[in-house]
């Protein structure tokens, strides 16, 4: 059985679940904590909401550290991802190891997996279903060219934004449609 607790941050309401084995689910936050609960417990039927115990307690003291713009890794905490896809794994031990403020492309993090740039769009799946987004930096991994690219979170590539935003990441705007003559 998987336990959950929904809690505040400063950007909103935040979901984390947990098995014996470590973090199962992570939900990015959102404005209410009925809503965090709702979309956590979509991906979790059978969740049961409980206090944290002290290894949860602190990865959602990190979260808070996180979401007030203070330098935080996650990489200390012990994941659950039984039942991922062995390629998904490797992606996301790869992209755990992205420090704060850092980013990489799918096709970069394709390329360091030894998988070539053919395995992006396999990357980009795996960001996609990152079941422990943040904790999993998936944020960090960018489209080619250091475009924003997709983002599977509520807010999509807004949130995205200023996840990045709050690690010092500055991502230039996209270029106009249409270019000024000048005369």
């Amino acid at each position: 059985m998987n336990h959950y607790h929904v809690f505040e941050t400063a950007s909103g309401y935040c979901g984390i679940a947990w098995s014996d084995a470590g973090i199962t689910r992570f939900q990015l936050p959102t404005r209410s904590a009925d809503s965090t609960e709702r979309l956590l417990l979509r991906r979790l039927p059978n969740g049961a909401p409980s206090l944290p115990p002290p290894r949860i307690a602190e990865a959602i003291a990190a979260v808070k550290s996180y979401f007030e713009g203070r330098e935080t890794d996650f990489s200390r905490f012990d994941l659950d991802l039984r039942g991922q896809d062995a390629f998904f794994e490797r992606v996301y031990r790869a992209a755990r190891k992205i420090p704060w403020g850092g980013t990489t492309t799918y096709g970069a993090l394709a390329k360091e997996l030894g998988a070539g740039p053919e395995a992006a769009r396999d990357v980009g799946q795996a960001m996609a279903k990152n079941p422990v987004a943040l904790i999993i930096p998936c944020h960090r991994v960018l489209a080619a060219g250091g475009k924003i690219g997709g983002f599977s979170a509520p807010g999509g590539s807004s949130a995205k934004l200023r996840m990045l935003e709050i690690e010092g990441v500055k991502i230039a705007p996209p270029e106009p449609a249409q270019q000024s003559l000048g005369f």
